[in-house]
């Protein structure tokens, strides 16, 4: 890099530090806010939505293209305002010091508590697909556990960004909360920059591999992270369970956000024999539910590059073999100003092709067949850890059989994604889909320190065991040794 650059890079960095410092000397002053304090962080959390709901919903799709305003306002407006709502109902719950038992039965007059205290200062890393969902949500336990946080928001994100930075400042100082605009650097972006910070945690949602650069650069603070990943999430559709059904709920997933969500079905498991209607099936939903590519229910790929990269994607699986099903009876473009990629199924997929080999994140749907059960879990669990696995059967036992084979961050039976909107089950993925959990008391536990206490009593018992060691000491510990044995 030119000295130019060096000096840019050297100015942002000190930026972040300041916002750092400032919210770190604010933390100092008022270390554990009360109960009303924290509420009415997160009333103020809601009203800053509820407020802005019209120029948030335009903001995201401004920032896609067209991002369909039914998409945002279910996805990210309601999902958000629910779960600021639940956490309120419990926090007082969750504030409140855990008793613990007493290991040693000769302290009859000690206690040990648990007490949840605040980390301090918290970095958010926020991707674009659902901005406002992937930034209020975490942040409405990180407020419920009393701490300050900086919000990095997408490079794709910039219209929001310039949004939430202009109003936030209504509702919290800058030493509370203060989201960042990412731009355009000699470095990339602020993200490197920005996970560097010795923050008390980090929490990043985005890609597997964006995910382990965060983790190393975590790592020289010994900063904790949750990371919430991506993945191929699979979808395994049992003999028994109704086709029309299946399709329904799949086919409604798949699409939304055109598929921009990383707990979305990536491939498809269908019993051999059941392609066909199924296929005739996903044609018939996708014309009904979207006649016109173009109207603004379908939601738009969100750059030029993505937009590249699934026609890039799917020509790669045609000339490897795979048969391609246009179910938008042939509406997509290439040339498509709006980027509006048309809903595909890929037949008679192999490993070799990119899509099974990398997050699709857009609206390709690979179709792999099969006869035993067996042949699902053998597969999947030969490969990376998946975010979310959702099975489709009638039979208990078919569902558990696959819970209890397939390791995933979550499940969703007979449907896909809602695992996730969940409130009373934490959140997250295992191994190269992610590390840690938050939503409700998970997120609460997260973004707290659960900080161990014992309590001497007025008697203390140990006084037996202090040297010089006699017979009275090892007599009592053969007796405790007994007791334990």
């Amino acid at each position: 890099m030119t000295t130019a650059t060096i000096t840019e890079v050297d100015n942002r960095q000190a930026q972040l530090q300041n916002l750092l410092n400032t919210q770190r000397e604010a933390y100092l002053r008022d270390p554990n806010p009360d109960y009303h304090q924290r509420v009415n962080d997160l009333k103020a959390l809601s009203r800053m939505i509820c407020n802005h709901q019209d120029a948030l919903v335009k903001a995201i799709s401004d920032d896609y293209g067209n991002r369909s305003p039914v998409e945002s306002l279910f996805c990210e407006i309601y999902a958000v305002l629910d779960g600021i709502k639940d956490t309120i109902k419990h926090l007082k719950k969750w504030m409140k010091p855990q008793r613990r038992h007493v290991a040693l039965s000769a302290y009859p007059t000690s206690r040990n508590r648990v007490i949840p205290q605040p980390l301090g200062v918290v970095g958010v890393i926020v991707p674009w697909n659902f901005p406002v969902n992937l930034s209020f949500t975490p942040l409405a336990s990180i407020f419920a556990a009393g701490n300050r946080a900086l919000v990095k928001m997408s490079e794709n994100s910039r219209h929001l960004a310039d949004l939430l930075q202009r109003i936030s400042g209504d509702y919290f100082p800058a030493d509370k909360l203060r989201f960042i605009a990412d731009e355009d650097g000699p470095d990339g972006g602020l993200g490197p920059l920005f996970s560097a910070l010795k923050f008390d945690h980090l929490i990043f949602t985005g890609s597997t591999a964006t995910g382990r650069a965060v983790m190393r650069s975590a790592a020289d603070n010994l900063t904790p992270v949750t990371l919430e990943l991506g993945g191929k999430s699979p979808a395994i559709v049992a003999p028994d369970y109704d086709l029309n059904t299946a399709a329904e709920r799949i086919l409604f997933w798949k699409l939304v956000n055109a598929g921009q969500i990383c707990t979305t079905v990536d491939y498809l498991f269908l019993p051999e024999g059941s392609v066909d209607p199924f296929v005739e099936k996903a044609r018939n939903l996708v014309q009904k539910r979207y006649p016109d590519l173009q109207h603004e229910d379908y939601t738009s790929v969100i750059d030029d590059r993505s937009y590249q990269r699934l026609w890039d994607t799917l020509d790669d699986a045609v000339a490897r073999g795979a048969t391609a099903i246009d179910l938008s009876d042939g509406q997509g473009r290439r040339d498509d100003p709006l980027r509006k990629f048309p809903p595909h199924l890929l037949l008679n997929v192999s490993d070799d092709m990119l899509v099974m080999q990398r997050e699709i994140f857009g609206p390709l749907l690979p179709v792999k067949t099969y006869r035993e059960g067996d042949e699902v879990v053998h597969y999947v669990n030969s490969r990376p850890r998946p975010l979310s696995i959702y099975p489709f059967t009638g039979k208990r036992s078919v569902s558990d059989d696959y819970i209890a084979r397939i390791i995933s961050g979550g499940v969703s039976v007979n449907n896909c994604v809602l695992h996730v909107a969940q409130h009373d089950i934490p959140f997250g993925g295992v191994g190269e889909s992610g590390m840690g959990h938050y939503h409700g008391y998970e997120g609460f536990v997260t973004f707290s320190k659960l900080r161990p206490v014992f309590y001497q009593g007025p008697l203390d018992p140990l006084k037996l065991l202090m040297p010089p060691y006699g017979k009275t000491a090892k007599k009592i510990l053969d007796v405790m040794i007994k007791m334990v044995r």
